[in-house]
Formats: structure tokens, sequence, C-alpha cells
């Protein structure tokens, strides 16, 4: 068959344009950046395309003509410089349901979440209902499936965190520790995802995927610590407060294109528990989904686990400390150009060229300072770092030689900088 994945590169998406390979079909993928995706997976035809910006059935009929089945693993957890719920979640779903029935597509299958209600008070939870109202109301073969927390061997988003926080030293931080929450492998999701491409799922399902039993936070935290190789550490509650001061700080920052999962909109899922009814996939498919630890039993966790694990919060720690190095290196310039200027002057640079340098320098250190800070504009920053280092290095050795042999000179301050820049580079994630 012809298949359709809409967010192909997503954390479910991937598994599903893996599990449908192996089925046989022909798959394409969509997504806003397939660029990574298509070197990934080059067996898939990639699309790029916003969802959020194809609203009208006309949009969508040249990307569904001649597909037998769509699969929409597209989503967002908060509104953003980068993603609209409501357009996502909504309007293009309402647009891609009509394009459907208009160049005769025959299965739908919509991934969408634990707790979509049109009632909610939450965005993420109201959009994603809407759209799954749209796709029940048309007269596609649809199926609804509602995952609770999909568990993965790549990581990525809430599942990231996770990790961290059971990777965390000494002890394990949870906020909400007795919230219940049922797990479920991104194999069975992409399975279910299966069966319903193929019809082999009841016609115009709407189902949770789930594991049998609900276990609170901290069980799931203590589990994945076990999982990572970890020894035993306890799980100590986290104020409430502290909860709500992460989430307006990570608000604050998804402003600014960074997607955290400690975002207001997570940690209200996860108040109201990622819980959900197992029995009745459990009837349908004669089986129950694997729990937690066979799931984890299936995807053993080696070095790289560890290493993401434990890395994975010093991110947010690299640029933070980049941001405030390179700005504070030039407001102190531009406060203190005399005696910066007369470090060079003592060393035979011209006054107007000291100056002129004091200022240039100050003000780019101001400049990649605050952009390193804003999500679409870091890698540039981070390049710009290296070249303004690198330039600040040769500059030194061309111009004022005997500023090596200075303890505060320009090898002491720019070597650590650049390798701190460097190692940003490396942790920043281009999704």
């Amino acid at each position: 068959m012809n298949v359709l994945v809409l967010g192909g590169y997503g954390l479910i998406g991937d598994a599903v344009i893996g599990r449908l390979l192996r089925d046989g079909h022909h798959v394409t993928g969509l997504g806003r950046d397939v660029q990574d995706a298509g070197r990934r997976r080059p067996a898939v035809r990639w699309i790029a395309a916003d969802m959020s910006k194809l609203l009208a059935a006309e949009d969508w009929l040249p990307v569904v003509a001649g597909m037998d089945a769509v699969v929409n693993a597209a989503g967002a957890l908060q509104d953003g410089p980068r993603d609209r719920l409501d357009a996502v979640h909504r309007g293009s779903v309402v647009a891609l349901v009509a394009a459907c029935e208009q160049a005769g597509v025959h299965r739908f299958a919509q991934i969408s979440a634990i707790g979509a209600d049109l009632a909610s008070a939450n965005p993420f939870f109201s959009t994603k209902a809407q759209g799954d109202k749209a796709v029940a109301s048309s007269s596609l073969e649809w199926t609804i499936l509602r995952p609770g927390l999909v568990i993965a061997p790549a990581a990525y988003g809430g599942t990231a965190l996770l990790r961290a926080l059971a990777a965390f030293p000494g002890f394990v931080p949870a906020v909400m520790p007795q919230q219940p929450i049922q797990t479920v492998a991104v194999t069975d999701v992409a399975e279910a995802v299966a069966r319903a491409v193929a019809g082999s799922l009841p016609p115009r399902l709407a189902v949770d995927l789930v594991e049998a039993n609900a276990r609170p936070l901290a069980e799931v935290l203590s589990t994945l610590r076990a999982w990572l190789g970890l020894p035993p550490a306890r799980v100590v509650p986290m104020p409430a407060i502290l909860g709500r001061l992460a989430g307006a700080v990570a608000d604050v920052l998804g402003t600014l294109g960074w997607r955290s999962p400690l975002r207001s909109a997570a940690l209200a899922a996860v108040a109201g528990g990622v819980t959900g009814d197992a029995a009745a996939w459990n009837r349908i498919s004669g089986r129950p989904l694997q729990p937690l630890e066979a799931t984890l039993a299936d995807m053993p966790a080696n070095v790289q686990e560890r290493w993401f694990a434990r890395l994975w919060l010093a991110k947010p720690v690299i640029f933070a400390c980049l941001s405030l190095f390179w700005l504070v290196s030039g407001v102190i310039g531009l406060i203190r150009q005399e005696a910066a200027a007369d470090i060079l002057l003592s060393h035979g640079v011209s006054a107007s060229l000291a100056h002129i340098a004091v200022l240039a320098g100050s003000t780019a250190d101001i400049l990649v300072g605050a952009a390193v800070v804003v999500r679409s504009l870091a890698r540039r920053a981070l390049l710009a770092m290296i070249a303004i280092t690198l330039s600040y290095l040769a500059g030194a050795s061309l111009l004022v030689p005997g500023l090596w042999l200075d303890p505060l000179g320009p090898l002491v301050k720019t070597i650590p900088a650049l390798c701190l820049v460097l190692v940003a580079l490396a942790v920043l994630d281009e999704r």
C-alpha cells in the first residue's frame, strides 16, 4: 500500500515508518525539516511541508493523491514560535480529512493522546480532541489510538527528561511523584498502526494503548534508573512551587523557540495522571500490551544511554553559561573601554585602533550572547562565537604578540570558551 505518515521523523512516527517498511508498504513521510530524516530513512519519500499552513483541502490534495492510507503522528505540546496547536491539531486535520475523502483514501490512523477532551482547559488536550472529532465524523475507515507514556529506544521530550531525572546523582528528584502513569512500548504503538493500515482492526475504533496497571511516577523513575544500570537511589519529592517555577521558565524559553518538556502544558498533563483503559485493546487484540519492565528488557541500556541521561540536564546549563559569559564580557568591555584599550596601547597598538577594537569586540560579544538563547539563531550564534574567538586569537598573535605572556591574556580566556562552544554545538538538537 501507499501510506503517508505525518510527523514521520518523530518518536512515534519513526517507529511507525520502520514497521510499515518492514511490512512491505511504500511510505511517504511529511514534516517541516526532512533533510536529516532523508539521510536516516532513504527508503522513504519525504515531503517538506508545515502542517500548520495546510489549512484547506486543496492544500492537501497533491499530498494525498495516490495514497491508500494516512497516519497522523504529528503534534505539538504548546503554542510557540514554530507551533500553533489549533492549526496543527484541528485546522490541518479538518482539511486533511476532507482531502482524503475527495481523493479516495481508504484508511486513516490518528495518533491522539490520553486525556484528549473537548472540555479540557489544557489547549493541547482540547485541540487534540477537536482533531479526533474531525476524524471520527468523516466517512473514512478511521482508527484513533491514544497511547500513554510512550517508551522507545530514542529519547525525546518528556522521555528524555525522565531518563535524566532517573540518572540524577545521589537521589532522584521528582515533582508529583505519586501521580499514576501507564506506559506503552513504541513497538506496540507501531503494531497497532500497522494493523489499522492493514484493515485488521474493527472499523471506526477509538482505543487507549496502555499497559494493564498504573504505577506512580516515582516507580517509573526507579525502574528507569535500574534499566540504566545505576545503583538504587531515593526518590525525593520536589515542592510543587519548584515545578511551577520550572514550568514558568520553560514557557519563557518556549517563546524563544526551545521546546522544553518542562513547559506548563506537560506538567498539567502529568498532574492529571497518564492513565487509560487497557481492557478495550486487550479484548480487540487478544493480548495485553507489555508492561514497562518488558519494554525496557527489549531495549537494554548501554553506555550511550547512560551518557545521554547524565548529560541531558547539562544542556540548558551550558547554554546559560555561554550566554552569560559573552554578555558579561561584552558589557564589561563597554563599561571599561579605557582600561581595555590601555592594554592594547601598552603593546604598541594605536589609540584609534585600540578603541575601535574594544568597541567592536564588546558589541559582538553582546550580540552573540543574546542570540544564542534564541532557538532559531542558536546555531549561527555558536558558529559566530567560534569565528570571534579565533579572530581574537589571530589578532592577539599578529598585533600584540607579547599579550600571550599575560596570565590573563587571550589564551587563558578564549580556549576554554571555544571548548564550551564546541560542546554546545554537539548537544544542539536540530529538530
